[in-house]
């Protein structure tokens, strides 16, 4: 056998407890590699790799908590103990700032009247912890023959999308919090990927859709197995694959 005959793909996911995140180890799992359920809380976190072995998975539950350095730390190193090595990275661990309420209920975002204090935790989430739980991770991504990342965005970080008038984001109220962290996310991910390509390291964006779930309170129309199927096509690309790039189910997104 050669290597990538013996090799076991390790996936870790973050905020994977629930959601859309759940619905993607379970996908990953269901496609031979073992997958590393990241949640802030061990106990649901590894409710969910149980769940995930039921069905007939390899799932491992890790405490991670993107806004502390410390434990995403922690995190490589148990990582590095078990396996070794990391394939996958799924950076999908996101708060709205507004709670559990859908998009046009998040009045609360609206610019001129926003609380920074609720910026600042968006963008710690939603930004920051992804270069916490990034470069922790690098060192053990560049021990695989194919690391992939993907970065769970939103259609709603899309500044050509939001400024269409009468398009699809019109109806909603102004964002100062979590749309512009979606769409830093994006500025981030095309960073990250010019300087990782020649590593063979593939990064990108993924916009799931409207899916439902809690941080909508449930007002999404799509399944979070629909909505996991792009993160999993993302974190499978083959070494042809596009890298620095968006993408929903259907293709590419414009910026």
């Amino acid at each position: 056998m050669n290597e990538h005959e013996t090799h076991q793909q390790v996936a870790l996911i973050t905020g994977a407890n629930k959601g859309i995140g759940r619905a993607t180890a379970e996908q990953l799992a269901a496609l031979g590699m073992t997958v590393l359920i990241g949640a802030r809380d061990l106990r649901r976190g590894a409710e969910a790799a149980a769940a995930v072995r039921v069905a007939g998975g390899d799932a491992h539950a890790v405490t991670l908590d993107v806004t502390d350095p410390a434990t995403a730390q922690e995190a490589a190193e148990w990582i590095e103990e078990h396996h070794g090595h990391l394939d996958v990275l799924i950076n999908n661990a996101g708060i709205t700032g507004s709670g559990q309420v859908a998009p046009e209920d998040a009045h609360d975002q609206i610019p001129s009247s926003v609380e920074l204090d609720m910026v600042r935790a968006v963008f710690e989430t939603n930004v920051f912890g992804v270069i916490t739980v990034t470069n922790a991770m690098l060192p053990l991504l560049r021990r695989s023959p194919a690391p992939r990342v993907v970065n769970v965005s939103s259609a709603a970080g899309s500044l050509t999308i939001a400024s269409i008038p009468d398009g699809p984001l019109a109806g909603l109220p102004a964002s100062a919090a979590y749309t512009p962290s979606k769409t830093a996310l994006n500025a981030l991910t095309v960073q990250y990927a010019n300087e990782l390509w020649k590593d063979g390291i593939l990064i990108n964006a993924a916009d799931p859709g409207y899916v439902d779930t809690e941080i909508n309170n449930h007002r999404g129309y799509l399944t979070v197995a629909q909505g996991a199927a792009v993160l999993v096509r993302l974190a499978t690309l083959g070494a042809d694959g596009p890298t620095g790039g968006f993408f929903n189910e259907d293709g590419p997104v414009p910026w």
